[in-house]
């Protein structure tokens, strides 16, 4: 079987666990390049360690903090000096903190908006100037269900994820001339430490709401990552892909 991506050089943000990780893997067995993305230096080169026992020095870290301007300018510029193309940007990157409206503290609503939207304008800004000086590429954003549909007890999360939606939309226009391509994933509940700290009860309630009866893997977004990283969808643009099994909230 041919590797899907073979020849293309691709940065993942927050590849060091949970869905990252998995498409970090799927990308680098389908043949790319992978420049793996995150804060915590000491996970990042174990997963690098992990991937070139693998698939060779094609797996190389990036360690910065994509919530964070200057560093997202210098992390890119440290992209530049190893390589001078980048055909796919993954910005996966985010974090989840519940809080009813009453109980938001300035801190959160400016944490989350920085790490979860703010970072994927920092990252395009920078992979479409790439991604222009050859001849296109993609740019796949991680929103959520909860951004599409909201959630009680989520109103920031939710709002972070729900301007993930509209930048990937205005960014699917303003970039098509160039060929780059922007659509995005809205997960449903995946099977991931970031949902491991909710209780049994909580997450019986929530299993309750999928139409197939079961969490979702991290493996089934990663594969909705790779169909729009290849070829296959060279012709998809400004897209927003639910995997969630069919849940309803």
């Amino acid at each position: 079987m041919n590797e899907m991506l073979a020849g293309k050089s691709v940065l993942v943000t927050g590849a060091s666990r949970g869905i990252g990780r998995a498409i970090a893997l799927t990308f680098a067995e389908q043949g790319a390049t992978v420049y793996l993305n995150g804060r915590d230096q000491a996970c990042l080169s174990d997963l690098k360690t992990e991937l070139r026992a693998l698939y060779g020095d094609r797996i190389h870290t990036l360690v910065f903090d994509v919530s964070d301007a200057a560093q997202v300018k210098q992390g890119f510029q440290a992209l530049f000096k190893l390589t001078k193309t980048l055909d796919v940007l993954v910005n996966n990157a985010g974090i989840l903190e519940h809080a009813l409206v009453g109980m938001v503290s300035d801190e959160q609503i400016q944490k989350s908006f920085a790490s979860n939207t703010f970072s994927v304008i920092y990252t395009s800004q920078y992979a479409s100037r790439l991604m222009t000086r050859n001849g296109g590429g993609s740019i796949i954003n991680m929103a959520s269900i909860i951004g599409c549909v909201g959630s009680s007890g989520d109103s920031v999360y939710s709002g972070s994820k729900a301007a993930v939606i509209g930048i990937t939309k205005s960014l699917a226009k303003e970039l098509a001339a160039a060929q780059i391509r922007v659509n995005a994933i809205a997960p449903g509940f995946i099977d991931t430490q970031m949902n491991h700290s909710l209780s049994v009860e909580k997450q019986d309630q929530i299993l309750q709401s999928i139409a197939m009866g079961r969490k979702g893997s991290p493996q089934d977004v990663a594969n909705t990552a790779l169909f729009l990283a290849s070829d296959l969808a060279q012709y998809v643009t400004g897209q927003v892909i639910g995997v969630d099994g069919g849940m309803l909230i």
